[in-house]
């Protein structure tokens, strides 16, 4: 979701529309994590990770029920999709799909992006795909530290201010780091996932600003949008 995906986050929360999509967000990928081996998180990687990223974005209902229809007769099978655009402003954005009608997926996001006056184009070249961990703490050097000392393949470790750190490792590395971080006292993440990181950001002002901002606000309620990756620095 970009560097400030906590902050949209957080604005997100305050529509009724947005949170209802998180939620389903969740579901669905809690369901799919859970369907892609066993339903408990104790020996489903994949699983734990999905819920620790939500866990914090949706009640804990919401956890539970995409875990319990997992473990029924219900298959309903969700198809992962990457869509690239091309924004106003000269941005790139990434849109992730998890969804059961690929065409309406399609449909949908090329409709909500095109609108705003982005054009499809290959452009995921331009970022990194890594994990991202965000945390509470101020002694930066400690962690790198640790994190180097514990074979973690760390990419970058930055305070971002306001008593946060950033950590970028490898995305296999991404729970060798969490286990690093807890040997430190570390164990409650604001952020703990693989995203997309941009080799480059940009700034965007005037009427390319409030293209992308509306576009990114649209993409966020939609059923089908499961994440999106943008290098604007300023929205």
């Amino acid at each position: 979701m970009g560097r400030h995906f906590e902050v949209r986050a957080a604005a997100m929360a305050a529509s009724a529309k947005a949170k209802s999509a998180i939620y389903m967000r969740a579901s669905k990928e809690i369901y799919a994590a859970a369907k892609s081996g066993e339903p408990d998180p104790n020996s489903n990687l994949a699983l734990r990770s999905a819920i620790e990223k939500y866990r914090k974005q949706c009640p804990k209902d919401v956890i539970e029920r995409a875990i319990e229809k997992a473990k029924g007769g219900d298959s309903v099978a969700y198809i992962s999709g990457r869509y690239e655009f091309m924004g106003p402003g000269g941005s790139y954005i990434i849109v992730d799909t998890l969804t059961d009608n690929v065409n309406r997926a399609l449909v949908g996001v090329r409709t909500i992006c095109t609108r705003k006056g982005a054009k499809m184009a290959t452009v995921a070249y331009n970022f990194q795909e890594l994990g991202a961990i965000n945390f509470k703490g101020s002694n930066r050097d400690e962690v790198e530290e640790a994190l180097i000392l514990g074979d973690v393949d760390v990419q970058s470790v930055e305070d971002i201010g306001d008593g946060n750190i950033e950590v970028h490792v490898a995305p296999g590395a991404l729970e060798a780091a969490k286990t690093v971080l807890g040997e430190l006292g570390i164990t409650e993440f604001d952020r703990a996932e693989i995203t997309m990181i941009p080799n480059d950001w940009i700034e965007v002002d005037g009427e390319d600003k409030a293209k992308i901002e509306a576009m990114l606000n649209e993409l966020d309620e939609s059923e089908d949008v499961q994440a999106v990756y943008h290098n604007v620095e300023n929205i």
